[in-house]
């Protein structure tokens, strides 16, 4: 589905060309081809794609588990790199990615495309410009439908993904630190496998992923976060919904509505925006146009040596993050970066 986005996505960017894509997959290639049309080279093995010298940048799309496989052979190259998230299932792997990426002569960016969602954009543009004052909590509300059938249910386990809290909520757990411009300091979670996938069984086993978990987050600037995550919940208006709020104020955006609230408190005023999407952009994937502006800067980087506005690093902060979160829910205490409490 994400390779499908990024192709889609791709069309739309000027000065942009995809030459080949790779895939283990038959049918995955299948759909590719539709996407792309019949221009692009097809390869099974990634290896193949990397070693095509007509090949400049690389956008790796590939299940959560093999991360680090690909990015073992794609840092072997000058290539540079878009990396979906998660960076990788593990902290531990994602810090062996930062030490490559450090050495890396090629661009690498890690894909956080809920950055570049138009309404959220905007909430995080109003919250650096000094709309709320002091930034002192951050709520961010993912109502959503199940995890969707992928290629061999990967996705099912947490083995293969890093977990929910790291395969779904990274993006959340990104825009925590963008939003509080500080790390965290101390991870609280609680959250549960109640609905989802019960009834399943791959080769005997079940399912182990959380479909729900309230996740809260002390950061070191004294800002608290909470995430607030369900997975059964298509009944929806908004899948998406943040707050942020200071000492002057409150912001509010909400997704897909498109739309972003600000409420100020002296003098009392509350004013609603719409934050429009082109249709094409919309059309093009699930993220709400921001695969498209996500493309551009990393073109931006690419291309002109615009600074990278995603770095691998951040991807290493968001694993920790959902990695503690999980670690979290299972030993029912709160995770202390630094120190265990």
């Amino acid at each position: 589905m994400m390779g499908i986005e990024h192709l889609k996505n791709l069309a739309l960017l000027p000065g942009a060309e995809v030459v080949a894509f790779a895939d283990p997959h038959e049918a995955s290639r299948r759909w590719a081809r539709l996407a792309a049309g019949e221009g692009p080279t097809e390869y099974e093995d990634h290896r193949a794609l990397l070693d095509d010298r007509r090949v400049d940048a690389v956008v790796i799309a590939t299940p959560n588990h093999t991360h680090r496989a690909v990015l073992e052979d794609a840092f072997a190259t000058g290539k540079h790199l878009l990396v979906e998230k998660p960076l990788c299932t593990t902290p531990a792997d994602a810090r062996w990615a930062v030490a490559r990426a450090a050495r890396h002569p090629g661009v690498v960016w890690t894909a956080m495309e809920y950055r570049y969602m138009p309404p959220v954009a905007r909430l995080l543009d109003e919250l650096r410009s000094g709309t709320l004052g002091r930034l002192h909590m951050l709520a961010i509300r993912e109502h959503r439908f199940p995890f969707l059938p992928k290629v061999g249910n990967w996705n099912r386990f947490a083995a293969n993904t890093g977990g929910t809290l790291v395969e779904k909520c990274c993006h959340f757990f990104d825009l925590m630190r963008l939003a509080t411009a500080s790390e965290a300091v101390r991870v609280y979670a609680s959250g549960g496998r109640d609905v989802n996938h019960l009834d399943e069984r791959y080769d005997g086993r079940t399912p182990d992923i959380l479909d729900n978990a309230y996740v809260i987050v002390d950061f070191a600037s004294g800002a608290r976060a909470l995430l607030d995550l369900c997975m059964f919940a298509e009944g929806s208006r908004n899948q998406e919904e943040i707050a942020a709020t200071g000492d002057l104020g409150k912001l509010e955006c909400f997704v897909p509505e498109s739309s972003l609230v600000i409420g100020r408190r002296s003098p009392r005023q509350v004013e609603r925006f719409e934050v429009p999407v082109d249709a094409k952009l919309l059309a093009a994937g699930f993220h709400h146009g921001s695969t498209f502006f996500q493309h551009e800067r990393f073109f931006a980087a690419v291309v002109h040596g615009a600074p990278v506005e995603v770095s691998a690093e951040d991807g290493l902060r968001a694993v920790e993050l959902g990695a503690a979160a999980e670690r979290s829910v299972k030993e029912a205490r709160p995770i202390a970066f630094g120190r265990e409490t």
